[in-house]
């Protein structure tokens, strides 16, 4: 499997990675935290998140964030993915 990402990815895997970061902040729960649930190492689950780097990841990944999130991964993938929707069962103090 090849790493590199085809430009037509490149927005798809920044939207994720930002989605992410967003869910993760709602809930309260830092990089640290989450990648500890994800069974990911936090340099590796920042490299997902940052908007500059993009960083390709499997399906296995996926879930492991999303499980760990408590969301479903279709959620995560959904580019229209309406944050205010879960926002009742996220604790965010604005």
């Amino acid at each position: 499997m090849s790493k590199i990402v085809e430009f037509r990815n490149r927005d798809r895997f920044i939207e994720l990675g930002l989605t992410i970061a967003a869910i993760r902040k709602m809930r309260g729960l830092s990089q640290e935290e989450l990648a500890e649930k994800a069974n990911i190492s936090r340099s590796y689950l920042s490299s997902i998140e940052a908007p500059n780097i993009i960083r390709p990841f499997s399906v296995e990944i996926l879930y492991n964030i999303a499980d760990a999130l408590d969301i479903k991964a279709g959620s995560l993938l959904n580019s229209g993915f309406p944050l205010e929707e879960h926002s009742n069962k996220i604790n965010v103090n604005l």
